[in-house]
C-alpha cells in the first residue's frame, strides 16, 4: 500500500505544546497577572513602552502571544514588568546557579518552597540560557534517576518534571531537551510512579514531542526502554493498565486517563503516522491486541467532554484506515477480527499472481509451527509476526519508522536475493544485449572518429602541399637554378705543398702550429721505444695517408582457408561491409593497417576463381573463406585496389620513417665539415705522428680517417695504461680546453653512423614505384565507368596529388644529403664511394665514445693518483710524529709506550684503509702526547695539522 496525505482536521493534544508553531506554554499559564502593592509611580508611556518591549523580548513568546501582551492596558503592563522584575536583594535566589545547587545538595523544602519550574515560566530568556550553559539538564535527569522512593512520589518529582516541561516551553531549552541523548528515556522513567500529576505531566511531554521533527521515533524508543525498565510483556502493557484501572478520585482518574488516550492518538496520528496507513494500521493493531477497544467502551461512562473528544478521534482514524484498507481489497470492510475472513481477500487477490504459490508455501510452513504451549513455541509466532512487520513498514532506504524489533534485517537486500531465477536469466540475456549493442556503438564511433582524424589529417595535409608548391612555383619564377662548377686548383705549392690535397681538410691544416704547445721531449719519450717496436711488425703502417681502396562446400586449400577465416574474425566485418570499404577506399578507417597487410596473402588466385565459379550456383553452401574469396573475384581489380589502398594507408608512416635517417645523413656531413674542434684534433695528431714518424716516413700531410681509431691501440713504453688518445686529452686539457666539447658539434653523428645508405635507397625505390603503380591503376579506373559507390578515383586523384609532392621533398633531401656526404668525403681526402655513411660516421662515433672514456679514466687515475699520494703524506708525518715522540722520551727519560702503541695502531688503521675522525680520535691522542711531554718537563712542539 502507498502512503497518501491525510486531509482530516486534526485533534488539539493536551500537550504542553502543539505542532503547529512552536511548543510553549500558553501565556496565562505562564505570566501571573496578580496586583501587586508598588511604591514606584508609572514611568510616562514612551518609557514604559521601552521598557515593556525589553520584558517581552526577554519571554521568547510567540507572535501570537506578543501581540496579545502589547494590547494590554497600560496600568496592565506596569504591573506584569514590575511582578517580573524583582527586587535585586533576591536575584541570587532566582538565579540558575542557585537552583541547580539546591537540586544537586537535594534540598527538598526549598525546591518545593520555591516551585523550581514557575522560575523557568516567570524568568528571562537569559535565565534559560544560562540554566543550559551550567548544564541544568543533566543534573534534573540525575535527580530523576538518583531519586528513592519517598522522594519519587513526592511533590519534588512532580516539580522536577514541571521543570522540564517549562524548560521546553523555550525555543532553545527545548532544543537542548531533544539534542540530549537520553533525556526522553529518562522522562519516560516515571511514568511508573503512583502520583498522577507526575504521570499526567511526562504524558504531556512525551505528546507534545511526538508533534516535533525528529521527535517521534525518539518516544517510541522510550516506550521500548520503558518496557525493559517496568518489566513489561509488551510496549504499551502499563499504560492499557492505567487506562483500564479506577483510582476512585474522578477528577484525578479523568485527568490521567485523557492523558492517556491524548498520547495515544498523538503516537499514531504524529510523525510517519500522519501520511502511512501501513504504519497506523501497525500501530493501532498493536493498542487493539492489548485491549483497548472494550477499554474505550467502558470510558464513555466517564461523560466527559474532553476526554470523548479524544475517543471520538481514536474511533474516527480508525474507522477512515479501515475503509481505506478495506478499498485495496475492493470491499467495504475487513474485520480484522476474522482470520477466515482476511484469508479469503488475501486468496482472491493473489489468485493467478506468481505470488499465490508462496502464499500457499507460508501457509503449509505455519502449519509446521508449534502451536502447542511449550518452550519457545510464542516466541516462533512472534518471530514470525515480526518478520511481516519490517516488511510492510520497511521504507526505500531500509529504515523502519518505528524501533525495529530486528537487526540487520533489510527487506530490499533479501528481496532482492530471492527475485525469481526466470527473470534473473532475462534480466542477464537483456543485459548481454546491450552490452553487444554498446560494442558495436563504441565500434563504430571509434570508425567515425578514424574516419574524421583521417580526413582532417588528409585536409591538412594538402593544404600544406599546396602552400610549399606554391612557395616553390613562385620561387623557380623568379630564380633559375644554375650550375656552378667547382674548379680545382692544380698548382702546388712546392716550398710548403711533394703531396697536399687541393679541396681537403687537409689543405687548412698546418701542423706547424701544433708543433709549437708538443712537448717533444715528453713525446719521444712516452713512446718513441715502444713506438720502434711496433714499426716493425709494420702496425702503424696504415696510420698515413696512403693510396688503398567443411561439410560446407570448400575447393580452397585447408590451411590457406582457415587462415582466411581466422582473418576474418578479428576484422569482425561482413562480407559485403569489406567490400563496401574497399570501394570507398575506407574512407571511415575499418581496415587497419595491419589487416591490409594480411588481406594481401588471401588474393584470389586464378585457379581458386576457376573453381569458385563452377560452384558459383552453390553459393549458400560455400564455407566462409570461399565465399569471401568468390565475393571479392567479383571486384575488379580487387589485388590493385587493396594494393593502392595499403599503399595509401602506409606512405605517411614510411615518410615518418625514412626522413630523419635521410636528415641525419645531411647534419652530419654538415657537423664534420665545419667543426673547428674536430680540425684542432686532426692538427694534434697529425703533428704527433709526423714527429713519431720523421725519421722513416717523413713529414705527412693527412691520413685516412679511418686510421683515427688506431691511437687508441698506441700505448706508452712505460705506463702501458697510458695510451696515445689518453695523453692527447691531456694537452687537450692544457692548451685547447674547447676540444673537450667536441661532442656537441657533432651531435648527429651516431644518428648518421646507424644509416645505410644503399638500404636507404632501397626504401625510397619502393615507395617510388608504389606511386607509379598507384598512377597506373588510377588511369585504369578513370578509363572504365565507376561502379556505384566506387570512391577509388576521387580519392587517389587527391592522395597523388598530396603524396607526389611530399615524396619530391624526400628526394631533393636525399639528393642533398647525398651530395653533403660526398663532399665531406672528399673534404677528408677520401675517395668518392669508398664509404657508406654507416662506415664513414661510425669511425667519427667509434672516437667520440673513445674520447668520452678515456677522459672518464684519466678522472680515475688522478683521483687514484691524489690518494696514494695522500696517504704516503699521512704515513710519513706519522713516522715523524713517532720520531719525535721517541725522542721526546729520550729527553725526558720518561715512558711513552702508551701512545707509542696507539700509533702503531693507527698507522695499520691507515694501511688497512680504515679512517679516523681528524678532528677528534687522532687530535685527542696529540693533545694528549703534548700535555704528557708538558707534565714531564719536556719542551711542547707544535702539533702539525694532518689532511685527509
Amino acid at each position: 500500500m502507498h502512503p497518501r496525505k491525510r486531509t482530516r482536521p486534526t485533534l488539539g493534544f493536551m500537550c504542553c505544546f502543539s505542532s503547529s508553531e512552536p511548543p510553549e506554554i500558553n501565556l496565562k499559564d505562564s505570566v501571573p497577572l496578580q496586583l501587586l502593592e508598588f511604591s514606584a509611580p508609572m514611568p510616562p508611556e514612551e518609557e514604559l513602552h521601552a521598557r515593556f518591549s525589553e520584558l517581552v523580548d526577554e519571554l521568547d513568546l510567540t507572535d501570537k502571544n506578543r501581540e496579545a501582551m502589547f494590547a494590554l492596558p497600560a496600568e496592565k503592563k506596569w504591573q506584569i514588568y514590575c511582578s517580573k522584575k524583582k527586587d535585586p536583594n533576591k536575584l541570587a535566589t532566582s538565579w540558575p546557579d542557585y537552583y541547580i545547587d539546591r537540586i544537586n545538595s537535594m534540598a527538598a523544602v526549598s525546591i518545593v518552597k520555591n516551585q523550581p519550574h514557575k522560575t523557568f515560566d516567570d524568568s528571562p530568556f537569559r535565565f534559560v540560557t544560562r540554566f543550559i550553559e551550567l548544564d541544568g539538564l543533566t543534573c534534573l535527569l540525575n535527580f530523576l534517576k538518583s531519586m528513592d522512593y519517598e522522594t519519587s512520589e513526592s511533590r519534588i518529582h512532580t516539580s522536577i518534571i514541571g521543570c522540564i516541561k517549562a524548560l521546553m516551553n523555550n525555543s532553545q531549552g527545548r532544543a537542548h531537551v531533544l539534542a540530549h541523548p537520553q533525556s526522553i528515556n529518562t522522562i519516560s522513567q516515571s511514568l511508573r510512579q503512583d502520583n498522577i500529576k507526575t504521570k499526567v505531566a511526562v504524558l504531556e511531554i512525551l505528546g507534545a514531542v511526538c508533534l516535533v521533527p525528529d521527535g517521534h521515533k525518539k518516544v517510541l524508543q522510550a516506550m521500548v526502554h520503558y518496557q525493559k525498565y517496568a518489566a513489561e510483556r509488551t510496549r504499551f502493557q502499563s499504560l492499557l493498565n492505567e487506562l483500564d484501572r479506577s483510582t476512585r478520585h474522578y477528577r484525578d482518574e479523568v485527568n490521567l486517563k485523557t492523558a492517556i488516550m491524548s498520547f495515544i492518538n498523538a503516537v499514531l496520528n504524529a510523525g510517519v503516522g500522519e501520511d502511512s496507513l501501513e504504519f497506523r494500521v501497525h500501530l493501532r493493531y498493536e493498542f487493539l491486541m492489548l485491549g483497548i477497544q472494550p477499554v474505550i467502551e467502558k470510558l464513555r461512562a466517564h461523560d466527559n467532554a474532553t476526554l470523548d473528544r479524544h475517543l471520538d478521534f481514536f474511533e474516527m482514524v480508525r474507522n477512515e484506515d479501515e475503509l481505506e484498507l478495506a478499498k485495496c481489497f475492493d470491499t467495504t470492510h475487513v474485520d480484522t477480527k476474522s482470520a477466515g475472513q482476511m484469508f479469503e481477500l488475501i486468496k482472491k487477490k493473489l489468485s493467478n499472481t506468481d505470488a499465490y504459490p508462496h502464499l500457499l508455501s507460508i501457509l503449509k510452513h505455519c502449519l509446521q509451527m508449534p502451536y502447542k504451549r511449550g518452550a519457545g513455541s510464542i516466541q516462533q509466532w512472534q518471530l514470525l509476526d515480526r518478520i511481516l512487520q519490517q516488511i510492510v513498514l520497511q521504507d526505500e532506504k531500509g529504515e523502519n519508522p518505528d524501533v525495529s524489533p530486528l537487526d540487520n534485517f533489510n527487506v530490499k537486500n533479501i528481496i532482492r536475493m530471492l527475485v525469481n531465477e526466470n527473470e534473473v536469466k532475462q534480466w542477464r540475456d537483456q543485459a548481454e544485449k546491450f552490452r553487444k549493442e554498446h560494442v558495436e556503438l563504441m565500434a563504430r564511433l571509434e570508425r567515425k572518429e578514424r574516419e574524421c582524424e583521417t580526413k582532417t589529417q588528409e585536409k591538412d595535409d594538402m593544404m600544406k602541399t599546396l602552400n610549399k608548391m606554391k612557395d616553390k612555383l613562385q620561387k623557380e619564377g623568379v630564380e633559375l637554378r644554375s650550375a656552378r662548377e667547382h674548379v680545382l686548383d692544380l698548382s702546388s705549392h712546392i716550398s710548403n705543398i711533394s703531396n697536399k690535397i687541393t679541396g681537403t681538410i687537409w689543405y687548412e691544416i698546418d701542423d706547424r702550429r701544433a708543433f709549437k704547445v708538443l712537448d717533444l721531449k715528453d713525446i719521444e719519450k712516452m713512446f718513441s721505444a715502444y713506438q720502434r717496436q711496433q714499426k716493425e711488425t709494420g702496425s702503424m703502417d696504415d696510420l698515413y695517408l696512403s693510396s688503398r681502396k567443411v561439410k560446407e562446400l570448400s575447393v580452397i586449400d585447408g590451411r590457406r582457408a582457415q587462415n582466411c577465416v581466422i582473418l576474418l574474425s578479428k576484422l569482425k566485418m561482413s562480407n559485403e561491409e569489406i567490400k563496401r570499404a574497399i570501394l570507398e577506399m575506407d574512407e571511415r578507417e575499418e581496415l587497419a593497417k595491419d589487416m591490409l597487410e594480411q588481406l594481401l596473402k588471401f588474393v584470389p588466385e586464378k585457379s581458386d576463381i576457376d573453381l569458385l565459379e563452377e560452384h558459383k550456383h552453390e553459393l549458400e553452401r560455400m564455407a566462409r573463406a570461399d565465399r569471401f574469396l568468390f565475393e571479392m573475384s567479383r571486384i575488379d581489380h580487387y589485388q590493385q585496389r587493396i594494393q593502392s589502398l595499403f599503399f595509401k594507408k602506409k606512405f605517411a608512416e614510411r615518410l615518418a620513417e625514412i626522413k630523419p635517417k635521410v636528415e641525419a645523413i645531411l647534419c652530419a656531413s654538415r657537423e664534420v665539415m665545419r667543426s673547428k674542434h674536430l680540425t684542432q684534433v686532426l692538427e694534434v695528431v697529425l703533428a704527433f705522428g709526423n714527429f713519431m714518424n720523421k725519421g722513416q716516413r717523413g713529414n705527412a700531410y693527412g691520413f685516412k680517417v679511418s686510421s683515427l681509431n688506431k691511437i687508441i691501440d698506441t700505448k706508452s713504453s712505460i705506463d702501458r695504461n697510458i695510451t696515445m688518445l689518453h695523453y692527447l686529452i691531456i694537452i687537450f686539457e692544457k692548451h685547447y680546453p674547447d676540444i673537450l666539447n667536441i661532442q656537441q658539434d657533432l651531435a648527429f653523428i651516431p644518428e648518421a653512423a646507424k644509416v645505410n645508405l644503399a638500404e636507404l635507397e632501397k626504401e625510397v625505390f619502393i615507395i617510388r614505384s608504389g606511386l607509379k603503380a598507384l598512377e597506373a591503376e588510377l588511369r585504369y579506373q578513370q578509363s572504365r565507368a565507376c561502379d556505384w559507390g566506387d570512391k577509388f578515383v576521387p580519392v587517389v586523384s587527391d592522395f597523388i596529388t598530396v603524396a607526389s609532392f611530399s615524396f619530391s621533398e624526400l628526394e631533393e633531401l636525399l639528393a642533398e644529403a647525398k651530395d653533403k656526404f660526398s663532399k665531406s668525403l672528399k673534404h677528408f681526402g677520401e675517395e668518392e664511394g669508398c664509404m657508406q655513411p654507416d662506415e664513414f660516421f661510425g669511425i667519427f662515433d667509434i672516437f667520440l665514445q673513445s674520447f668520452s672514456e678515456a677522459r672518464h679514466d684519466l678522472e680515475n687515475m688522478q683521483r687514484r693518483k691524489e690518494e696514494e699520494e695522500r696517504r704516503m703524506r699521512m704515513e710519513a708525518m706519522l713516522k715523524d710524529q713517532r720520531e719525535r715522540e721517541r725522542r721526546a722520551k729520550k729527553s725526558t727519560g720518561g715512558s711513552v709506550s702508551e701512545e707509542v702503541g696507539e700509533f702503531d695502531d693507527l698507522v695499520s688503521a691507515l694501511r688497512s684503509g680504515e679512517v679516523f675522525d681528524k678532528d677528534s680520535k687522532l687530535k685527542h691522542k696529540r693533545k694528549r702526547s703534548a700535555n704528557q711531554l708538558a707534565d714531564c718537563g719536556g719542551r711542547e712542539r707544535p702539533v702539525t695539522k694532518v689532511n685527509y
